[in-house]
């Protein structure tokens, strides 16, 4: 048996498939921006519907406001002033999307130190140093409505930050080993940030295509857990203490001993499902006009207090030269202001975007599933029907991530694992199209080792000859079949069973060639072939019987070969034999079929007894078995009759069957003569029903046949026939 070995289609497929599945987990920077992309195009053509009521306001530092106000930065007795506005009218919470971390350069005392370089300015110093700081009114501004003020992870700067006023609550893993980190910070004046209801980063983590896609809910600063600025106006706004955060773990359902990241953020009764590095996906809606009142209507009161009331205000700057511009997947260029509202309204709303934890498994799994089905197709029944299964897989599946982001807000990716279908698609095809070109080559080229050279040399002169018909004529038809194969194939796989049948009918196929034959067919584990057609051959019964000894020849050299062979590699080993039917007669000889496909072929009832003839060697146990007409279209040949009216199955008509033993050679050896004298005989006692005498004539036959086998090594055994008699004779 030969060892089982891939194919090269599967080993190419399979190949293709491991790389597009290795790439799609190691995830470089281009396969996450093709992603990254797909999910841009879900969110441009279903962005979120913004509540038309704006729960959250922007309080714009815009040209407009730069224009009345002065130049930037203010003194922050103008954010004071804004603050006092913004209280007034009952704003919920307010965010300032800035950093104070110096002392206000327009204070009092500053200008007094000013003024103290110039002598006519004398008379005011005294009086504007007792005067407050502008940073002391922002403080005591901000004790009229909660304020939240922006910090900023730094990485250069070591710093530690000074105390939150957020508190959380964990569950699960430390989130700190998950969220972004960084080793110091920037962080308000602390009078500002002692006076705040709560302080929260401003940091972005922009894709490397620096489209801003998710935000920050948690950072690390110095190894101290965080809040951003979105999260801490939602803190307040709520009048929450303390932030819930749930990690892997924390479920209560175990992650297989995995740490895999943050779950998800609640402050009170407000869910957010978060990436595992606690950021938020943003489900964003387009830039409406009506979020955002300039800063200088506010500071003028001219903004009717309705429009602020009750509502989460964030203060900001989409003045150009103010550089606080970011891209998002809707808007090429938005105010970071705009980016940290949309935020807290997505978290108002309740309207999330997620990227399930099991996405990526999912993803792969279709990868995988629909890449070998493709693959399998392929082979199996054409690139047509796979390339038809492939689209209804990519139609399904853009189909399905596209019904789960509008519907449910999942984020799954629908383009790399179709991307990678078509890689497997495309290397399938282009394979089997290169080994069907080859096949084809290849068979025209061997068409010889199928038909007679002489049909070969007839068809290539004459091509009309292609067609259907045929004639009778006297043929001798063989048929050869492998015994026990059922036994011998079991454990092979279809492509080892293949090598078999290969490695075995290639020699007897050669053999059939240089005797003249025509091979008709290949059934299995057996091949037909017949002789006088389509070249006249008047000797074509001894030629046939002289292709089956030849034929029994070659199966002894090969199992020889697989003998040593085996041996050397300590593998048992059965040797393979061969039953061989012959039989003559007249049939109709031409190409069989149909106008589109046929074959040169043979017809006729001389053929099913060929066949029988075949069959009955299992139960007579000799090698080759012939027809009566064979065995006198041959009568040099060393013939043994062994029934004269064989019933053979699925035939009314009694048949003469002989044995054949070996050519002309051996039937003219002395030891034939005696073998065939002492056959004689013991037929003779089988057709009397002498039992004891019978048993005494195997004996005298078995002798002869050794003698035979030792004179003549070329002919073949007839131990085989001699214990069918003897089984019969006990029976």
């Amino acid at each position: 048996m030969l060892s089982s070995r891939p194919s090269l289609y599967l080993l190419v497929t399979a190949a293709v498939l491991a790389a597009a599945l290795a790439l799609r987990i190691i995830d470089p920077t281009p396969v996450a921006r093709l992603r990254l992309s797909i999910f841009d195009s879900f969110l441009n053509l279903k962005p979120r519907e913004p509540d038309p009521a704006f729960p959250v306001r922007i309080v714009d530092i815009d040209e407009a406001s730069l224009e009345r106000i002065g130049q930037w930065p203010w003194p922050r007795s103008e954010i004071a002033h804004l603050i006092e506005r913004l209280a007034a009218a009952k704003a919920k919470t307010v965010a300032i999307d800035l950093i104070l971390a110096e002392p206000d350069r327009l204070s009092p005392q500053v200008l007094a130190r000013q003024a103290e370089l110039r002598a006519e300015l004398a008379p005011i110093v005294k009086e504007l140093a007792t005067l407050p700081s502008n940073d002391e009114l922002l403080a005591r501004t901000m004790t009229g409505v909660p304020v939240v003020l922006g910090l900023a992870g730094d990485a250069a700067n070591a710093r530690a930050p000074n105390p939150l006023k957020a508190r959380f609550a964990i569950a699960g893993d430390d989130p700190r080993l998950f969220v972004p980190a960084f080793p110091g910070v920037v962080e308000p004046l602390p009078l500002l940030a002692n006076a705040a209801s709560g302080t929260g980063a401003v940091n972005w983590l922009p894709a490397e295509d620096q489209i801003v896609r998710q935000v920050p809910l948690l950072v690390t600063l110095d190894g101290k857990l965080a809040p951003t600025l979105a999260l801490e106006a939602l803190r307040t706004g709520m009048g929450e203490t303390t932030v819930f955060v749930r990690s892997s773990g924390g479920s209560g359902v175990g992650a297989f001993g995995q740490e895999t990241g943050v779950e998800m953020v609640r402050v009170g009764t407000t869910v957010l499902p978060t990436a595992s590095d606690a950021q938020l996906w943003l489900n964003l809606a387009r830039p409406d006009p009506r979020r955002s009142i300039p800063a200088y209507r506010v500071l003028d009161g001219t903004v009717d207090a309705s429009e602020l009331s009750g509502r989460y205000v964030l203060i900001g700057a989409s003045a150009s030269g103010l550089f606080d511009l970011r891209a998002t997947p809707l808007a090429a260029s938005v105010p970071g202001v705009e980016i940290h509202a949309q935020a807290i309204e997505q978290m108002l709303s309740g309207e999330h975007l997620v990227r399930p934890a099991y996405a990526a498994g999912a993803e792969i799994a279709f990868l995988l599933a629909a890449g070998g089905l493709v693959a399998g197709l392929i082979r199996r029944s054409g690139p047509l029907v796979a390339a038809a299964v492939g689209i209804a897989a990519v139609t399904l599946v853009a189909a399905g991530s596209w019904l789960a982001f509008s519907q449910a807000g999942l984020l799954f990716d629908p383009v790399y694992p179709s991307l990678a279908l078509l890689a497997v698609y495309l290397s399938g095809s282009l394979f089997s199209f290169i080994k069907t070109e080859t096949d084809r080559a290849r068979v025209r080229r061997a068409f010889g080792h199928y038909l007679a050279a002489p049909l070969v040399d007839e068809l290539a002169a004459d091509p009309t000859r292609l067609k259907l018909g045929g004639e009778m004529r006297d043929v001798t038809l063989l048929f050869a079949d492998v015994r026990g194969f059922s036994r011998l194939s079991e454990g092979m796989d279809a492509e080892e069973l293949i090598r078999f049948v290969n490695r075995l009918f290639t020699p007897l196929s050669d053999v059939i060639l240089d005797h003249r034959g025509t091979i008709d067919k290949f059934m299995g584990d057996a091949v037909m072939a017949f002789w006088n057609a389509p070249v006249p051959d008047p000797e074509h019964a001894p030629r046939a019987c002289r292709a089956a000894l030849a034929m029994q020849t070659a199966m002894d050299r090969l199992n020889r070969e697989d003998a040593a062979r085996k041996a050397a590699a300590g593998e048992p080993r059965e040797p393979v034999r061969i039953g061989i039917g012959l039989n003559t007669g007249r049939c109709c000889v031409g190409n069989v079929g149909s106008p589109q496909r046929f074959d040169y072929s043979v017809l006729g009832d001389a053929v099913n007894v060929a066949s029988r003839i075949e069959g009955a060697t299992k139960t007579y146990g000799a090698p080759v078995i012939a027809g009566e007409h064979t065995a006198s279209g041959a009568p040099a040949f060393a013939f043994l009759e062994i029934d004269t009216a064989a019933r053979l199955r699925g035939k009314e008509r009694p048949e003469r069957l002989f044995a054949l033993i070996g050519d002309e050679t051996v039937a003219g050896s002395p030891a034939f003569l005696t073998l065939a004298t002492a056959y004689a005989t013991l037929m003779k006692h089988i057709a009397a029903g002498d039992t004891a005498a019978t048993t005494l004539q195997i004996a005298a036959c078995r002798a002869a046949a050794r003698d035979l086998a030792t004179a003549c090594p070329a002919a073949l055994p007839v131990d085989g026939l001699l214990d069918h008699y003897d089984r019969r004779d006990q029976a």
